[in-house]
């Protein structure tokens, strides 16, 4: 038994469901930035030699290191000064975000993430991110329906399988009788 109409599906001309975009052509993106990550490091490596390019990936992973330590360290300074304060925490969680994810992207293998992890360091880089990302999660929770987390409680609860909802409370009772036998389950 359901509560709601069921939406139709959208679906192509086979008779799928239509994947969004992003799904579509994140498989893509991750094989080109990969294959151009490969071509860059042989570049670089027939330019200036294999050690150079070992350097340089170990410099990278040292470096995002550093930078994720140190952005783990202020993010739960800042928790502790808040929690000791009693407020919510400072809206500086954003930029320890990003410069966590700096960190990730340098210490990832490649010239491409390593530059990329390298703009994101930059204040005005991150600036403009942050910005970019608030915009894009308002835009999106702004065409979300309202609800509440009881009506998603509420939706799993009408879509058991046998349907039926018991209420109650388990009270386990200590026995400190060993000869006590274990009662069988209950049954219908």
């Amino acid at each position: 038994m359901t509560t709601g109409a069921s939406t139709p599906p959208q679906t192509g001309q086979t008779g799928r469901p239509k994947r969004s975009a992003p799904r579509r052509y994140l498989p893509l993106a991750l094989a080109a930035w990969l294959v151009l990550e490969i071509w860059l490091l042989i570049l670089v490596a027939d330019a200036a030699g294999g050690l150079a390019v070992f350097l340089i990936l170990a410099a990278g992973f040292v470096a995002g290191a550093v930078v994720v330590k140190r952005a783990g360290r202020r993010a739960f300074r800042n928790l502790d000064e808040a929690l000791r304060r009693g407020t919510a925490p400072s809206s500086g969680g954003g930029s320890n975000g990003l410069l966590m994810l700096a960190g990730l992207l340098l210490m990832l293998p490649g010239m491409l993430s390593d530059v990329a992890g390298l703009l994101l360091l930059l204040p005005p880089v991150q600036h403009l991110v942050r910005r970019r990302t608030e915009h894009l999660v308002s835009r999106k929770l702004g065409g979300a329906g309202r609800g509440s987390l009881g009506d998603a409680f509420q939706q799993a609860r009408i879509h058991r399988p046998d349907g039926k909802v018991v209420q109650g409370e388990v009270i386990h009772e200590r026995r400190d009788d060993p000869t006590d036998e274990p009662r069988p389950p209950l049954s219908r």
